[in-house]
């Protein structure tokens, strides 16, 4: 059985984004006082007290990069918040994070052109094996819904 599991940015990304971020901006740290903030860095949410950052990032122009696929008007960047320091990323066996709410959850191909996209109670393995059913796609992204911001990647084992 295959497991589909959720990818955080990746720690050279991170440091690249805590320097200048996709749209060319500064980190700004902020002591986060509330907590609850999605960090995609190690894919949970806030606690009160950490320093964490808003920055810009462009998961598909990323992918592409690493893959040689030509997203075309399909490249996005949007806000993601993340630690402002290093941490140590997801704990093993995390699971599918952000699962508090519905998600859509967007199929992409090779070549990085959207093949549809899916409101979803829950992200979940059930979900990522119908997503995979498509022999066309290569990455998902799941994002919220009430902002549409991304939250995480799985990617075609």
């Amino acid at each position: 059985m295959t497991t589909y599991t959720a990818r955080p940015i990746d720690p050279t990304v991170l440091k690249e984004l805590r320097s200048a971020d996709d749209a060319g901006r500064r980190m700004v740290p902020v002591l986060d006082e509330e907590g609850g903030a999605p960090l995609r860095c190690c894919l949970r949410r806030s606690e009160p007290g950490e320093r964490i950052a808003l920055v810009s990032y462009a998961p598909l122009r990323r992918w592409a990069a690493e893959t040689g696929a030509e997203p075309g008007a399909y490249d996005e960047q949007g806000p993601v918040f993340i630690h402002a320091e290093e941490c140590a990323g997801p704990a093993a066996g995390s699971g599918h994070p952000f699962a508090d709410a519905h998600r859509t959850v967007r199929r992409y191909s090779a070549e990085g052109h959207i093949l549809g996209g899916r409101l979803v109670e829950a992200a979940g393995d059930a979900v990522f094996r119908d997503a995979f059913d498509d022999p066309a796609v290569a990455l998902v992204h799941v994002r919220a819904v009430e902002y549409g911001c991304f939250l995480y990647e799985v990617r075609r084992s």
